[in-house]
């Protein structure tokens, strides 16, 4: 008996300690610039240039720190390498807050609701640095 409960106390403080560094993490990830990268693929017969001249505004949001855009680079056709998008916006925030005030900010959703038919698919990839 006196075996198990220090079997379960153990137990109990190691736990304890597992999460310790995951809630730690997400405090300073709260804390911590943010990256937000948005990859879409056109639809046919849509011209590119006209859509990042539209896609331009997204980086005179409010609360945008730094903003660039391209196409897909010539480099080297490669397994892990993907080709297939038609234009990609990386956009810089000083904190997660500013990224969630972005979601909401009016030029963003104008952009979204003028264009959304513009493409085919989108994906994003937002991490911390």
């Amino acid at each position: 008996m006196n075996s198990r409960r220090k079997f379960l106390q153990t137990l109990t403080v190691a736990g304890a300690a597992a999460t310790l560094p995951i809630s730690l993490m997400a405090e300073q990830a709260e804390k911590q610039k943010m990256i937000h990268q948005v990859f879409f693929w056109l639809k046919e017969g849509v011209d590119t240039k006209d859509f990042m001249k539209e896609a331009s505004v997204l980086g005179k949001c409010k609360t945008v720190d730094s903003f660039y855009m391209g196409v897909p680079a010539p480099t080297e056709a490669r397994s892990v390498v993907d080709h297939s998008y038609s234009v990609a916006c990386t956009l810089f925030f000083k904190s997660i807050e500013d990224q969630d005030y972005y979601q909401t900010d009016p030029m963003h959703l104008a952009f979204i609701e003028k264009n959304s038919n513009k493409w085919a698919s989108v994906k994003v990839y937002d991490f911390v640095i």
